[in-house]
């Protein structure tokens, strides 16, 4: 089983950028898949970007070209650049681990509110 605890996250205006961290512990972070998840208010929660163990990553749509995943395995840690950050952006960010495929992502964190507004 992995712990996961989200950095803290913030306001910015938009255009602007800020990186989330979540740190593991608990179990092998490098056999976990991971993933970044957001829910805005009244919105389902959606995938915003995931990365294997191995490094491969993929993107929502909405995101792609602005934010980036990244992980390094030493400091079990998975971050979460984001830039040229938007309005609808703004969403309760979640990190989520699996270690199978054919698993749903879980293992949640408390989550951290990110806010973009001017």
């Amino acid at each position: 089983q992995v712990q996961l605890v989200e950095s803290e996250g913030g306001l910015v205006q938009p255009g602007g950028s800020l990186r989330l961290s979540c740190a593991a512990s608990g179990s092998i972070f490098s056999s976990y898949a991971m993933a970044w998840y957001r829910q805005a208010p009244g919105k389902q929660r959606e995938l915003v970007a995931a990365i294997t163990g191995g490094g491969r990553t993929n993107y929502a749509d909405s995101v792609k070209g602005r934010f980036t995943i990244s992980r390094d395995n030493a400091k079990k840690t998975v971050y979460l650049q984001m830039n040229s950050m938007k309005p609808e952006d703004t969403a309760v960010y979640y990190c989520g681990a699996r270690l199978q495929p054919d698993q749903p992502f879980g293992s949640w964190g408390q989550g951290t509110q990110v806010t973009v507004s001017s």
